[in-house]
């Protein structure tokens, strides 16, 4: 498995290995199986899908704080990363919140790929 520490990082991997489409599919089925409406267009620009994703996260955790955590519990983010949330100010929460998000699904991706 690969290390990658950013959210650039893990679109730019995805990218590179012709994996980004599938990672967007991961996050439209995520997204479904979580019950929210938000769907990204396949060919999204991943700039765009960052602050998509960011404007989306934000959203559910100032509005409609019980749909985040069923995003989170589908995605499978672990609440032990949750625990390491950096709480100084909300749009880095949000920042990591994404990160967290894309770096699981990537996992999941890398994985159906790889195995």
């Amino acid at each position: 498995m690969l290390a990658l520490d950013s959210t650039e990082a893990i679109l730019l991997k995805s990218e590179e290995l012709s994996l980004y489409k599938k990672l967007v599919l991961q996050l439209n089925k995520d997204f479904l199986r979580a019950n929210l409406s938000e769907v990204f267009r396949e060919d999204i620009l991943p700039e765009d899908l960052k602050v998509q994703l960011h404007q989306i996260v934000a959203k559910l955790i100032n509005e409609e704080f019980s749909g985040y955590l069923n995003l989170l519990y589908i995605i499978d983010v672990s609440e032990e990363k949750i625990k390491q949330l950096n709480l100084e100010t909300s749009s880095n929460v949000i920042a990591q919140n994404v990160y967290f998000i894309l770096l699981r699904e990537w996992q999941k991706v890398w994985f159906k790929v790889n195995y």
